[in-house]
C-alpha cells in the first residue's frame, strides 16, 4: 500500500483571538484514501514537549478531511495574543478502526490575534453590570515622583508626553503594548468627594479641571476590564481628541462610549455647565492619548500614603475571575 501524502506548504489564514484557517499542499498519490486529518498544536514555549511523532500514536485533534481551508476553532481553548506551532499529517481510517498516517509535515508557527470589538464589547457589558452608582467628580489627576515632573519641564518643555501602554490588564487587549497614552485617574473618596490622598504612582500629583480632558471636542473609548486576585475591578476607558492619531487608533478597535451616557464616566451639560460623574463600584483607569501641559493644572505634593501594593503596572489578569473574563482565552 503507498504511502499517504505528506502535508507541504502550510498556510495559516484567517487568524482571530480564538481561532484560525489552515489549508495545505500535498501530491494527488493515495489522496482519495485520506479520510482525516490529525493537527498538532502547542504553544510556541512547549513545542518541544508533547509532541506526537511516532505514526501510530493519535495526535491532539482528529478532524474529519474536509475542503481546505479548514476552520479551526473550540477543538482547543486558544489565547489571545499568543504564539503557537502547529503540524499536521494525513489519516486513513482503517476497517479496525486504527488509522494509517502520513509522516508529520513541517512545523509553523503563528500568533493569535488581539480582542476584537466583538470580545471587548462582551467585556463593556461584564463591567456594565458591576459598575455601580455614579458619582460627581471635577478633576483628573496623575501621581509621580517628583523627579518625573522635573524631567517633563527639563526635557519636554513642561508637556507631559504619551508612552506606550504596558501588558496590565486582559492578555487579548488590543491597547497593551501599542497605544501611546498618559495615564489619569478620577475616583473620588465618597465622603469628601475629593481625590484620595493615598496614591500607589508617587508623592506628587498633577491635578487638572475635568473639563480640559474631557468635553465635546473627544471622543470615549472602552479598554479593558480586569481584576488582579482581588475584589475590586478596574476599567480602562480612553479619551481621545477627535481626529487625533489616538482617536484614530481606537476607532478601529475599541467600543465608543456615548460621553454623555454611559455606566463609567460622563460628561454632560447642566445651566451650561459641563458636570462629570464617575462610577463608584469600580477603579477607572482612563488614558489621554495627547501631550498634556503642566500649565493646565497644578503640581503638589501629597499629604496621604504611597501604597505601592495598589500599583497595576504590568499587572497580570485573574485567569479565573468569573466577574471579568469572557469564554475566549485570557
Amino acid at each position: 500500500m503507498e504511502e499517504l501524502p505528506v502535508p507541504h506548504n502550510i498556510k495559516i489564514s484567517n487568524i482571530t483571538c480564538d481561532s484560525f484557517k489552515i489549508s495545505w499542499e500535498m501530491d494527488s498519490k493515495s489522496k482519495d484514501r485520506i479520510t482525516h486529518y490529525f493537527i498538532d498544536l502547542n504553544k510556541k514555549e512547549n513545542k518541544n514537549s508533547n509532541k506526537f511523532k511516532h505514526k501510530d500514536v493519535p495526535t491532539k485533534l482528529v478532524a474529519k478531511a474536509v475542503p481546505l481551508p479548514m476552520t479551526v476553532r473550540g477543538h482547543w481553548f486558544l489565547s489571545p495574543r499568543t504564539e503557537y506551532t502547529v503540524a499536521v499529517q494525513t489519516a486513513s481510517k482503517q476497517v479496525d478502526g486504527d488509522y494509517v498516517v502520513s509522516e508529520w509535515s513541517e512545523i509553523i508557527e503563528f500568533c493569535t490575534a488581539d480582542y476584537s470589538k466583538v470580545h471587548l464589547t462582551q467585556l463593556l457589558e461584564k463591567a456594565e453590570v458591576i459598575a455601580g452608582r455614579m458619582l460627581k467628580f471635577s478633576v483628573f489627576y496623575r501621581n509621580q515622583h517628583k523627579e518625573y515632573f522635573d524631567y517633563v519641564r527639563e526635557h519636554h518643555g513642561n508637556a507631559m508626553q504619551p508612552s506606550v501602554k504596558d501588558n496590565s490588564g486582559s492578555h487579548g487587549s488590543p491597547i497593551s503594548g501599542k497605544l501611546e497614552g498618559i495615564f489619569f485617574s478620577c475616583s473620588t473618596e465618597f465622603n469628601t468627594g475629593k481625590p484620595p490622598q493615598d496614591s500607589p504612582y508617587g508623592r506628587y500629583r498633577f491635578e487638572i479641571a475635568a473639563e480640559k480632558l474631557f468635553n465635546p471636542n473627544t471622543n470615549l473609548y472602552f479598554g479593558d476590564f480586569y481584576c488582579m486576585y482581588t475584589a475590586y475591578h478596574y476599567v480602562i476607558l480612553v479619551i481621545a481628541p477627535v481626529g487625533s492619531p489616538g482617536d484614530e487608533f481606537c476607532k478601529q478597535r475599541l467600543p465608543q462610549l456615548n460621553s454623555k451616557d454611559n455606566k463609567f464616566l460622563t460628561c454632560t451639560e447642566e445651566d451650561g455647565v459641563l458636570v462629570y460623574h464617575h462610577a463608584q463600584d469600580v477603579i477607572l483607569e482612563v488614558i489621554y492619548t495627547d501631550p498634556v501641559d503642566l500649565s493646565l493644572g497644578t503640581v503638589a505634593e501629597i499629604t496621604g500614603h504611597q501604597l505601592m501594593s495598589l500599583s497595576t503596572a504590568n499587572a497580570k489578569k485573574d485567569p479565573s475571575c468569573k466577574t471579568c473574563n469572557i469564554s475566549v482565552g485570557r
